[in-house]
């Protein structure tokens, strides 16, 4: 069976082209994950979905060693850069999906920047598996910035609106 798999390993010549390209797709869509699919073979990229988690990983073990004092900056580097978000209160995609602004093409978007919105208003469209879902704002609150684009896929958790 390894000798299966080794044959079927060297016959797929991946080229540094198409890699870069499915990396700037990857990039340009923000996706953690992405698939190609060449006939019978397939080649799946993906990458960690929070740069800041495995940051953080390696520094809890080194604090109580202390032996470095290189780890100690990264680790306050890494909290400034959460607390200003923590200020913040967004409003965070319930699913994975494709982002719509507006009820149609060519309308108004639901929201925009300096709208005071109430709880239960709906905010924008999340296209998953062919279904439009509605998103209601869970809160009241100003539209301080909204963080996405009309068309652009999103991730489960992914920040979409700041509220003030």
């Amino acid at each position: 069976m390894a000798q299966k798999s080794d044959k079927m390993t060297s016959n797929f010549d991946v080229s540094a082209n198409l890699l870069r390209k499915l990396a700037d797709t990857m990039g340009n869509a923000g996706l953690s994950e992405i698939e190609y699919v060449d006939g019978d073979r397939s080649l799946r990229l993906s990458r960690a979905a929070q740069v800041a988690a495995p940051a953080m990983v390696p520094a809890a073990p080194l604090v109580p060693a202390a032996a470095t004092a290189a780890p100690a900056p990264a680790a306050p580097a890494a909290t400034p850069a959460v607390e200003p978000v923590s200020d913040v209160k967004t409003i965070d995609s319930p699913m994975v999906g494709t982002v719509y602004l507006a009820p149609e093409p060519g309308a108004a978007d639901f929201i925009s920047v300096g709208d005071e919105i109430k709880e239960g208003d709906t905010l924008m469209i999340i296209e998953a598996m062919k279904v439009m879902n509605h998103l209601p704002s869970p809160s009241s609150g100003v539209v301080r910035r909204v963080l996405i684009s009309d068309g652009q896929p999103v991730e489960f958790g992914q920040p979409l609106i700041e509220l003030a």
